[in-house]
């Protein structure tokens, strides 16, 4: 009975196989170091941050520097808290990024949805009128958008903060760019079914689109609730502020509390960096041309 042996590779492809496997390991060495010095760069003075804030107010002068505190105490968080009123200010941003984030999403969508998906030509240029906006300043809008706030009689309430920033160009772009991958058979098959354009959005459009939903959620909810200087124009009653004109109201004319500051500071931070742990998973890992095959 013949033995049949394996074709073996010869000698010198498997030397170039082992001398490019050890050449590429002080590649991957050099990459993983930069990464490291880079995380250490930008981390450090977070961490120095977040430290800062455990430290009472007079050690966070005291000479020699140090790094970690000696007598850690949260005294800056409790006072910032109760004292400064930062629990409103807190529920008051929630509720803005919350309701903007949501009315954001809906409002991107249909819009995006529109703009992808009917052939007029006056859509194409209304999407180019949109498109033009953001190579706008935010700052030149300003003084328009307040006459329409205050003529509207929004002034002074946090709808005034939540409904100029439904209307996004860079969400209603993504939606965009987005939808026109989506196979316009998928879009005959639902409206043969006997489904409305509205049903159409919402039951098929939206659920395939998930990955740019959550990424323009997140986006959205940091821009509002890091918002600071259109808040600061249409609100002018403290018990409306929003958390970052809260924080601001700290700072006094000729005494800073450093220790509340800095734990005000770090309270801001917390929803943001739940937010992105969060949802991180599903941005990354999200199928975005689940269902798109036909």
């Amino acid at each position: 009975m013949a033995v049949t042996t394996a074709p073996q590779q010869p000698t010198a492809v498997r030397r170039r196989k082992k001398q490019g496997t050890t050449g590429e390991l002080p590649k991957k060495i050099g990459a993983s170091a930069i990464m490291w010095l880079l995380a250490a760069v930008y981390g450090f003075p977070v961490l120095w941050f977040l430290l800062s804030s455990l430290k009472p107010a007079g050690e966070l002068f005291s000479y020699p520097l140090t790094f970690f505190p000696k007598n850690p105490t949260i005294k800056g968080f409790t006072q910032a808290w109760t004292s400064f009123d930062v629990a409103k200010y807190f529920v008051n941003t929630l509720i803005v990024s919350v309701s903007a984030t949501v009315l954001t999403i809906v409002a991107s969508a249909a819009c995006g949805y529109a703009l992808a998906k009917y052939k007029n030509w006056w859509v194409k240029a209304f999407a180019l009128c949109i498109l033009a906006t953001t190579m706008l300043p935010g700052e030149v809008i300003l003084a328009p958008l307040f006459l329409v706030v205050r003529d509207l009689g929004m002034y002074n309430s946090l709808s005034a903060v939540v409904v100029p920033a439904v209307i996004t160009a860079t969400g209603t772009f993504m939606f965009r760019q987005f939808f026109l991958t989506v196979p316009n058979d998928l879009l005959e098959a639902a409206r043969i079914d006997g489904a409305s354009e509205l049903a159409t959005l919402f039951r098929i459009m939206l659920p395939l689109s998930r990955p740019i939903m959550l990424t323009l959620a997140i986006f959205s909810f940091q821009w509002r609730w890091n918002d600071y200087i259109w808040p600061l124009i249409v609100l002018n009653d403290p018990s409306k502020y929003t958390l970052q004109i809260g924080v601001a109201t700290i700072v006094g004319a000729e005494n800073v509390n450093w220790s509340v500051l800095l734990g005000a500071s770090v309270l801001s931070m917390i929803p943001l960096v739940a937010l992105y742990l969060v949802f991180q998973k599903y941005v990354m890992n999200a199928d975005i041309s689940a269902g798109l095959k036909d």
